[in-house]
Parts: structure tokens; C-alpha cells; sequence
């Protein structure tokens, strides 16, 4: 039980999964388009759990020497072992979706 209150740990919260998916499903994705793939998030909560994803070794951070500097978020190699997860959960959103809407 232990393992699973680590993971929850890591991985709670509104949004972690949902910032995790976005890099996951692009590979490298700028903070910009992070933002955009998530309705509700605001600059700052994306901000604050992009450094958690960070601290715990699941997203890299790049800045990039362009004008404007852009930021590019990629998911580490021990983030990339949760691909196989999101895309579990996708897949049973898409039909816990059709079972409960029909859609």
C-alpha cells in the first residue's frame, strides 16, 4: 500500500496527470502550449506544478536561446515510464465516456 500512496503522492492533485499527457502525447511541448491544452489552469498553478513534475524527476526544462526566450518541457526517462499509464487512462476515459454519455 505503501507504493500506491507514493505514486498519489507524486502524481495528485487537478493537474499533474493532465500536464503529464500533454508533454507525453507531444513529446516537447512549450509552456505556452501546455497552457492552452488545459482549460481552467492558470500561468501560476502551471507554473508551480511544472517545478513539483520537475523536483521529482518526471519533466525536464529547457530554455531555449531564442527571441522571445521559449521554455520546453519534456518528460525525463524516469517520466517516460509513466507513458504506458496515460495512455491506460486515456484509453478507459474514452470508454468510461461512451458508457456513461454514450459518446
Amino acid at each position: 500500500m505503501r507504493a500506491v500512496q507514493d505514486s498519489m503522492d507524486v502524481l495528485s492533485g487537478k493537474w499533474k496527470i493532465s500536464i503529464l499527457s500533454s508533454i507525453c502525447f507531444y513529446n516537447k511541448r512549450r509552456f505556452s502550449d501546455i497552457l492552452a491544452d488545459i482549460d481552467g489552469i492558470s500561468n501560476k498553478m502551471l507554473s508551480k506544478e511544472l517545478k513539483e513534475l520537475e523536483v521529482n524527476k518526471l519533466v525536464k526544462r529547457t530554455v531555449l536561446d531564442t527571441q522571445p526566450v521559449t521554455v520546453q518541457y519534456e518528460l525525463t526517462k524516469h517520466g517516460l515510464s509513466l507513458k504506458t499509464i496515460i495512455k491506460e487512462l486515456t484509453d478507459w476515459g474514452i470508454r468510461h465516456r461512451k458508457e456513461i454519455i454514450g459518446k
